[in-house]
């Protein structure tokens, strides 16, 4: 295995992300409060809480929880599920059982950089780009012309971090297929499902079409409460599940048994937690796209499909790096320019931004952000 490289985008926020005074560019919802999350439980959640033993919790998370999060999948149990500290060490944990020397992987760009350099420190990868000449299109064909006999992994984020695209439900559902046909695993990145600007295009789970797929998850991006740290894989191989089992017994061991409780009360409200999100994109998205309807000679901007976060292109001369950096440092608003998604795999476009939308009153950092521009013009 080789050396891991830096994460951009944690080195990035760990310089500006608790300074900056406009957080224009966060990648979840807006949270809530834990005295706002408890009074989404009943009593009897509520006293489970109160009365929690702090000890350790099994390695495959809480029996209760894993039953809720099973609920949330047409074809898993409980025991197809295990928990996780946060999807990354998921991520992470399951490029670790699933690849090794001799093997390949296929991920799609642009992406969570751990999709992609953790494949990479442990076999050779091919990249497969969204097209943004095409609204960042898939193309299964791509996909396909990159497999190999020694393919064991393709891995997938829909919607899509940081792009906001979601395919046709076709599309993926044909994705699977062929991952079963060739014998890989199809791990799907799946933290901003609920998010859909048309719940219609919510795509099915990848741990519902295939009994080899991994379906990736987390309580802190379409339900706004990253704080709790757990995530899961769904994944219907109960093999492979036992051996990301004991993966896990070299890192977290076992998840915060507070955190296990709130999440299972956030995932029993999930309906309303959801509903309540989606409102507050749906409130948002005419901000932003006011916003850059009044700067269109500088920005192409185009809405997400769904999740919280868009990516539009900047046309300025110094290029979005200079101008990312400018703003922030002087006018305080952070954004994440392109360089932080870029990839080893595939050309990237250099020309973008990421912009969070799910965030609460977003109106403050954008005339920071409208004065900061008018003052430059």
């Amino acid at each position: 295995m080789t050396q891991l490289p830096d994460f951009r985008l944690e080195t990035h926020f760990s310089r500006w992300e608790f300074t900056a005074r406009h957080h224009l560019t966060a990648s979840d919802v807006e949270t809530m409060t834990l005295r706002e999350l408890l009074a989404l439980g009943d009593d009897e959640d509520r006293r489970a809480f109160e009365d929690l033993a702090l000890g350790y919790t099994p390695t495959f998370g809480d029996p209760a929880l894993r039953e809720v999060i099973a609920e949330m999948y047409a074809e898993a149990t409980a025991d197809d599920v295990l928990c996780f500290a946060g999807a990354e060490e998921g991520l992470y944990l399951a490029m670790r059982v699933l690849l090794g020397p001799g093997d390949h992987a296929v991920v799609v760009t642009p992406n969570y950089q751990a999709a992609e350099t953790v494949p990479l420190s442990l076999c050779e990868v091919t990249g497969v780009a969204l097209d943004p000449g095409r609204d960042w299109a898939l193309d299964l064909g791509e996909i396909e012309a990159a497999l190999r006999p020694t393919t064991r992994v393709v891995s997938v984020n829909f919607p899509n971090n940081p792009t906001g695209k979601v395919i046709d439900a076709a599309d993926f559902t044909a994705l699977a297929r062929l991952c079963d046909e060739r014998g890989i695993h199809l791990f799907s990145d799946e933290v901003y499902r609920g998010l859909e600007r048309d719940p219609a295009r919510t795509l099915p789970q990848a741990a519902d079409l295939s009994e080899r797929a991994l379906s990736l998850n987390v309580t802190s991006k379409s339900l706004g409460l990253p704080g709790l740290r757990v995530g899961w894989i769904t994944c219907r191989d109960r093999e492979l599940l036992s051996r990301l089992e004991r993966a896990k017994h070299y890192t977290s061991i076992c998840n915060a048994a507070p955190s296990e409780a709130l999440a299972r009360i956030a995932l029993k409200a999930r309906t309303t937690i959801l509903a309540r999100n989606r409102e507050l994109i749906a409130a948002n998205l005419p901000v932003f796209d006011a916003f850059f309807d009044r700067f269109a000679d500088l920005f192409d901007w185009r809405a997400p499909d769904g999740g919280c976060v868009a990516y539009p292109r900047y046309r300025g001369p110094e290029g979005v790096e200079e101008f990312c950096a400018s703003l922030v440092e002087e006018a305080g608003v952070l954004l994440l320019p392109a360089s932080v998604f870029r990839s080893e795999l595939t050309a990237t476009p250099t020309d973008r931004f990421r912009v969070g939308v799910g965030r609460r009153d977003p109106e403050a950092g954008l005339t920071a952000f409208g004065d900061w521009l008018e003052k430059r013009r």
